[in-house]
């Protein structure tokens, strides 16, 4: 049977400096947002709406401001909120792991809204281009969980071949479960947006489709992660994960809705005069 190896959280150190693993996994997603974006900037129909490379430096500012501040209030406040109150000094320390996608999301939205207003942007135009680039950022962070032998996951039956023991949590054979969500929310959730990102969509089609595929994979995934909390509702248990996923389930179906049932394409042989 596997056993996590447990590897020290600390990648290395420069004198007093000690840069985490899980540091150096937010460095990795924010890194694949720069070249991702470039390239998907290069995309012919991206280009002809004006998204450049250089969109990409004053966006990433902005991007890791909501991920890193909604992210951990997200966890203070959907997760833990006692043990913070009672703690408050560990707010702040991130790199001990412990940031939350869902709190995350809602920071880069606002975020992502106020650089739209700054750059003379639709907020949708927005939403639609940075959506291809967040599940493999989003599966770096997983890497990064598991590393610190975060967020393990439900027991597993002994034989099956990846069962894993977790020596910090106790002897029993469990999954993956960051390894899990780095795959399918991650990812398998990565190819099927960026592929449908290949052509021109109706507006917020792109940014919907990846709410709606991340919403279904997480509600997913957490069947084998061991919840935060459960969640009882007229006989139905649903872990916390699952609860946060829910609105993105139902949001991403009502947007694709709107994007497809509003969209007016131009008829063939039309062009756009510039004013």
């Amino acid at each position: 049977m596997l056993i996590h190896p447990l590897p020290d959280p600390i990648a290395f150190s420069i004198g007093p400096l000690k840069v985490h693993w899980y540091g150096l996994m937010y460095l990795v997603a924010f890194i694949q947002f720069l070249v991702l974006g470039r390239v998907r900037a290069r995309q012919p129909h991206m280009a002809a709406a004006g998204w450049k490379g250089q969109d990409l430096d004053d966006m990433l500012f902005y991007g890791v401001l909501g991920v890193v501040i909604g992210g951990r209030l997200g966890e203070v406040l959907f997760y833990h909120p006692i043990y913070y109150l009672s703690n408050p000094l560990e707010i702040i320390a991130v790199w001990n792991g412990g940031m939350s996608f869902h709190g995350g999301f809602i920071g880069v939205l606002i975020t992502m809204w106020l650089w739209a207003r700054k750059s003379g942007r639709r907020f949708v135009d927005v939403l639609d281009f940075i959506a291809p680039m967040v599940p493999l950022g989003y599966a770096a962070g997983r890497i990064g969980n598991f590393i610190n032998a975060e967020l393990p996951g439900r027991v597993a039956d002994a034989s099956l071949p990846w069962a894993m023991i977790w020596p910090n949590i106790d002897n029993l054979p469990r999954h993956p479960s960051p390894i899990y969500q780095a795959l399918i929310d991650g990812l398998l959730v990565f190819v099927i947006v960026w592929l449908f990102a290949q052509r021109q969509r109706p507006p917020l089609a792109v940014g919907a489709l990846f709410v709606l595929l991340y919403g279904c994979a997480r509600f997913f995934t957490e069947y084998f992660r061991t919840p935060d909390y459960e969640v009882h509702f007229v006989g139905i248990t649903i872990s916390a994960g699952q609860m946060l996923s829910l609105p993105m389930i139902i949001g991403g179906v009502l947007m694709l809705v709107l994007s497809y049932r509003s969209y007016r394409p131009k008829p063939f042989g039309t062009r756009q005069v510039n004013r």
